[in-house]
């Protein structure tokens, strides 16, 4: 298994996919937020930052999967995704168990040098409550469901990382 992750690192197909994937979700944000009406709170836009990063590292694993360049991507991938984890759980125990005392900003704060919420407000700039459920699919909130997707490509990113240093096998003509 490690070899076949490794031999998919080393190809674009992979990386698009994940990155694929990564936009797909956004997409379906995009549609509970405008198509639906559902009113994303600072929590949702900070996983939808981390979604994006975990987009980015699929187009930069996708720019020279042979090169070291995959390395950076992985890195992305794996700090993305482990922020993802961190932020959906949080988001979770708020929805969990409210609190008067624990709540999330009223507005989302970016660096100022990637000013996200000025630069595209139909997506980073939030309006709603972190600690409203308005959503759930087979019990489960949008919070945790992006905790399971953020967990999964966590997972998986850990496995190509550790996959690295196994190298693909030849295959010969002749071999058995």
């Amino acid at each position: 298994m490690l070899r076949f992750l490794n031999q998919c690192s080393r190809g674009r197909g992979a990386w698009l996919l994940m990155a694929f994937t990564a936009f797909a979700l956004e997409m379906v944000a995009l549609w509970f937020q405008h198509g639906m009406g559902l009113k994303p709170c600072v929590m949702c836009i900070y996983e939808r930052a981390a979604l994006f990063g975990v987009m980015g590292a699929g187009i930069v694993g996708a720019i020279a999967p042979k090169s070291p360049l995959r390395f950076a991507a992985i890195a992305i991938w794996l700090y993305s995704a482990w922020e993802g984890v961190r932020l959906a759980y949080e988001h979770t125990m708020i929805q969990l168990h409210p609190n008067p005392f624990v709540t999330c900003d009223f507005a989302a704060r970016f660096p100022s040098w990637l000013p996200l919420d000025k630069w595209l407000p139909s997506v980073f700039v939030a309006s709603g409550d972190c600690a409203e459920r308005s959503w759930s699919f087979l019990t489960f909130s949008m919070p945790q469901w992006m905790l399971v997707i953020f967990a999964a490509y966590l997972a998986v990113g850990v496995l190509v990382l550790i996959a690295q240093p196994f190298k693909p096998k030849r295959r010969d003509l002749f071999s058995r």
